[in-house]
């Protein structure tokens, strides 16, 4: 469904250049629900804004459902956005009109595109368990209620993918466990794909996949499900009382063979500037440079 590979971003004013996003890869599978985890400035929201059409990426691939974001005109982009991804918001501001009704919320996006259907819009906003709720206006509804207006909104115009920014930042746990349930049946029931950006540790065990995106570059770490657990308790094995990570680092190998290992793990190991590499015909060992570092490594 989205294939990226060295995907760049740079944000340019007349006297400051900011890199975004670093020559970051990146593959989701066609139904796949998974979440990107970051520190604020990773990238992580700059790269959901170019996954959305928000954002034009500067250099490198960027492919969603057979859409090439990087060469993609205009006109085609508004065809984008409008039949392929689905957008929620954080702030519910940007998801919602306060003036209208829940369901008038969700027809909106229809309208705007010529295809309304209001059946189906109450259909969207029973599955997010709103039946009752759907005549009342936003001031009559709770922060949690309209969240779940804002994903009815994001599946409106039955988009593909859907991509959520932060979309339990600013709610209650019970109401992220809720909004979170209902992700994982609509991408059950409806095989869209989910792209959730966080920096919420606790969702890794209610997706697929959790990668993490540091200093714009991903594939530097990934946690993977345990394939012997499936449904809510999926994505992280019991250990001793508790529950341990699965995880596995990675680096990016560039198309000339270069890596580029994260920084603190360089530091950690005191190689800074150069660095002595030996192949043991399995593994490739780098370590600080022996006249740095006398015998020890």
């Amino acid at each position: 469904m989205i294939h990226c590979e060295g995907l760049v971003k740079i944000f340019k004013s007349e006297d400051i250049e900011v890199v975004a996003l670093q020559g970051l890869n990146l593959d989701v599978e066609k139904g796949e629900m998974m979440a990107i985890i970051g520190n604020s400035g990773s990238g992580k929201s700059t790269l959901l804004n170019i996954l959305g059409g928000l954002d034009r990426p500067s250099a490198g691939q960027v492919h969603v459902g057979g859409w090439d974001l990087l060469k993609i005109k205009d006109e085609q982009l508004v065809e984008y956005k409008r039949k392929t991804v689905g957008f929620v918001w954080q702030n519910n501001a940007r998801n919602l009109l306060p003036y209208l009704t829940a369901l008038e919320n969700v027809e909106l996006p229809m309208m705007l595109s010529g295809k309304l259907d209001r059946a189906y819009a109450k259909q969207l906003l029973e599955w997010v368990g709103l039946k009752d709720r759907m005549h009342n206006k936003l001031q009559q509804l709770s922060g949690g209620e309209q969240q779940r207006v804002a994903i009815a909104i994001g599946l409106s115009n039955r988009p593909s993918l859907l991509l959520a920014d932060e979309p339990t930042g600013s709610v209650d746990t019970q109401t992220s466990d809720q909004i979170m349930r209902i992700f994982r049946e609509v991408n059950r029931e409806l095989g869209i794909t989910i792209v959730i950006v966080t920096h919420d540790l606790t969702l890794a065990g209610k997706v697929d996949r959790v990668v993490a995106i540091r200093d714009g570059l991903t594939s530097t770490e990934f946690l993977k499900r345990n394939p012997n657990l499936d449904g809510e308790s999926g994505g992280f094995s019991a250990q001793a009382g508790g529950l341990q990570e699965i995880h596995e680092a990675f680096v990016v190998v560039d198309r000339v063979g270069r890596l580029q290992v994260p920084k603190e793990y360089l530091e950690s190991v005191g190689i800074s500037g150069r660095a002595s590499m030996e192949f043991d015909g399995e593994k490739i060992v780098i370590t600080a440079p022996k006249s740095l570092e006398g015998d020890s490594k």
